[in-house]
């Protein structure tokens, strides 16, 4: 699996993901998704030539945040990638159970909480490219992702907007044009 981040989730790119998230201020969206796209463009490029069956697929929200928030950020990002990608956009996760909020939690409490949450509701394509808002732990992703491969998808990526770093940023994630963190 591979993972490639736009940008570093502080500053400007944390307010912005903010106002997406919880301000409904959906035009960040299309703001943040050629940058995703550049950051990942490698893998995008090979993910759609290599299989014909390719497709990008987000993590979703549970049903009642949904309602909560309107939209789901994530499709929100998923689909545009898709747009300017030529990749289609297929949903093909659901989370079948609510779980509390991740933002406060260590790695291993965010693993066993979000353990089972997701189950794949059509068959992945061989490649399929996840995306979601926030990168931190992993332990989402990897779920979905998990989900994903055990539904019959060979090669799973992911895509986000932002990655939450722990300490000082890598010397090696900065590009001239881009971050890159995976």
């Amino acid at each position: 699996m591979w993972a490639r981040a736009a940008f570093a989730y502080e500053g400007p790119a944390r307010r912005a993901l903010m106002s997406l998230k919880f301000g409904s201020v959906r035009s960040v969206a299309d703001a943040l998704v050629p940058w995703m796209q550049q950051a990942a463009a490698g893998e995008l490029t090979a993910a759609g030539t290599r299989s014909a069956g390719a497709a990008i697929t987000w993590v979703p929200l549970s049903p009642g945040r949904r309602r909560e928030r309107g939209f789901d950020q994530a499709e929100a990002l998923a689909r545009g990638l898709a747009t300017r990608c030529r990749l289609p956009a297929r949903g093909l996760l659901r989370r079948v159970r609510e779980t509390p909020p991740q933002a406060r939690r260590g790695a291993d409490e965010r693993r066993r909480a979000i353990r089972g949450a997701f189950r794949v509701i059509e068959d992945p394509p061989p490649t399929t490219v996840l995306v979601d808002d926030v990168l931190t732990t992993g332990a989402t992703a990897d779920a979905c992702a998990r989900a994903l491969r055990d539904a019959g998808s060979s090669a799973v990526g992911l895509v986000t907007a932002a990655r939450s770093l722990a300490g000082a940023l890598p010397a090696r994630c900065y590009t001239r044009d881009v971050w890159i963190l995976s």
